[in-house]
């Protein structure tokens, strides 16, 4: 048993320990919950000369820890559901904005930029705007109008506060034999649905930044058919600012050379290039894709770490090296804590793909990222 005085300067002893360390450290040495902290320097900070830093979230992430997490990390936000088409308007001409709204009104509280997503995609798009009026299909002028309709009510509500846009979403297939993809869009629309949607977008909002959205942009058979696309809009004086790469990635793809040899291709175009969705998922997609096997289990393991680390620096470098294009950075959601990956039907498993940990702290390639020596 412990004397008072040993007690004291034990107790004093603790205290003067506890008492040097950061919110982090504090919480490794408790070995308990983490504490919430953000004493320690941001990604917009460490960023703030090369491009902005965007995270993807929806209307509960607007406060308690979260919140503070994001006005802390952030300065650009994208509405990871609450614009998409089916969410704004699921019935003809009945909008609803409060999803939306809430979102924006904490950028603007806040300080943050926002990235508008998206105005036109193949999914999450209601069905009555593929109906004819007295049934059947619609008409490719109509459908032209409503398409006109719904863009320019979007981008006239939230003119000036939404910097720039995903406009069109995904319309190249997957299918590396064919163009664009066999979407209800192009079925009735050719691909004048999405000439025509920047120009609406355009007159809605002349400032507003208009960006084409993909993913897999870094693999080199489909960045072409993405590059071909972007040349044939800008070779009609499509108003087209930029492309956005979603880089939904793992810990084997892209390679440096794709990651280097897309940017530079894109950007042969005088196209602006921001990183739109950005996650490291710790395993191959194609192994995703795939049913589990009875062994597997969803650990993040001390190897798996390193390996993201290390491909999360890479990416990394390659931004900065090329910050002359590259004008925006966003991740697709806070933390661990919740991933899209962890609820994608063929998944069904942990992913771990951000930069910090299910209790908010930062993770490992979180100080990668961060700790660099500046061009």
């Amino acid at each position: 048993m412990m004397s008072r005085t040993k007690t004291f300067r034990f107790i004093v002893t603790l205290w003067l320990y506890f008492s040097t360390l950061t919110g982090f450290e504090y919480a490794q040495a408790q070995q308990l919950t983490p504490i919430q902290t953000t004493d320690y320097k941001s990604l917009k900070e460490a960023y703030q000369a090369y491009f902005s830093i965007g995270v993807a979230l929806g209307p509960k992430n607007l406060v308690g820890d979260e919140a503070r997490l994001i006005r802390h990390q952030f300065n650009s936000i994208t509405a990871e559901n609450a614009m998409k088409m089916g969410n704004l308007q699921p019935f003809e001409g009945k909008f609803y904005w409060k999803n939306a709204d809430s979102i924006v009104n904490f950028a603007q509280q806040n300080g943050i930029k926002v990235r508008g997503h998206n105005l036109c995609w193949h999914e999450q798009t209601p069905n009555w705007i593929f109906k004819g009026k007295v049934g059947g299909e619609v008409t490719k002028a109509i459908l032209l109008q409503r398409l006109k309709t719904h863009i320019t009510t979007v981008v006239n509500r939230y003119k000036g506060k939404i910097y720039a846009w995903d406009v069109v979403n995904e319309a190249i297939d997957d299918n590396p034999n064919n163009d664009l993809r066999n979407s209800r869009w192009y079925q009735i629309c050719g691909e004048d649905y999405i000439l025509k949607a920047f120009e609406y977008a355009h007159a809605a909002d002349p400032d507003a930044q208009l960006f084409y959205n993909d993913y897999n942009t870094e693999r080199p058979e489909k960045r072409e058919r993405i590059y071909r696309l972007l040349k044939r809009l800008k070779d009609k004086g499509v108003p087209i600012h930029g492309i956005g790469l979603q880089a939904h990635w793992s810990l084997q793809e892209p390679t440096e050379d794709e990651l280097v040899s897309a940017i530079k291709r894109y950007a042969s175009l005088g196209l602006k290039i921001q990183f739109t969705e950005l996650d490291i998922s710790i395993y191959p997609w194609e192994k995703n894709r795939r049913e589990r096997k009875a062994n597997e289990t969803d650990q993040f393991t001390t190897e798996l770490e390193q390996k993201q680390l290390k491909q999360y620096a890479m990416v990394f470098k390659v931004f900065r090296s090329f910050k002359d294009v590259i004008t925006n950075v966003t991740f697709w959601n806070i933390s661990d804590r919740h991933s899209w990956l962890d609820e994608y039907p063929v998944m069904g498993r942990k992913n771990y793909p951000l930069l910090f940990d299910q209790n908010l702290q930062p993770k490992k390639a979180y100080w990668e990222v961060i700790n660099f020596k500046p061009h």
